[in-house]
């Protein structure tokens, strides 16, 4: 089996072991499951500091959406229907949000 060695910070390493020590699990099979998920096609990923920004547009796009609701409710749904497109073109709409 191959293993694989990344540096962190002390206090993540620390924070880790303590995780893996209350589940009774060395650190290595800790950590296999959110390699196994970050690994999985489709699956979700693991954070990222793109989170943040899209944390931040998504906000943005509910406050835009709430005014043209108000404005026009047409023009809303135009939005809706054009970013359900964009999406779904890059692959980040499951099917059942399709």
């Amino acid at each position: 089996m191959p293993v694989v060695s990344i540096r962190m910070d002390d206090e993540l390493y620390r924070r880790l072991r303590l995780r893996a020590y209350g589940g009774n699990l060395s650190l290595s099979k800790f950590l296999q499951p959110v390699l196994e998920e970050a690994a999985t096609p489709g699956g979700r990923y693991p954070f990222t500091a793109n989170d943040e920004i899209l944390g931040i547009a998504i906000q943005i796009f509910a406050l835009l959406s709430e005014v043209a609701l108000h404005q026009s409710p047409d023009l809303c749904n135009k939005a809706l229907d054009r970013a359900r497109v964009l999406l779904a073109e890059r692959g980040l709409l499951d099917e059942i949000g399709r």
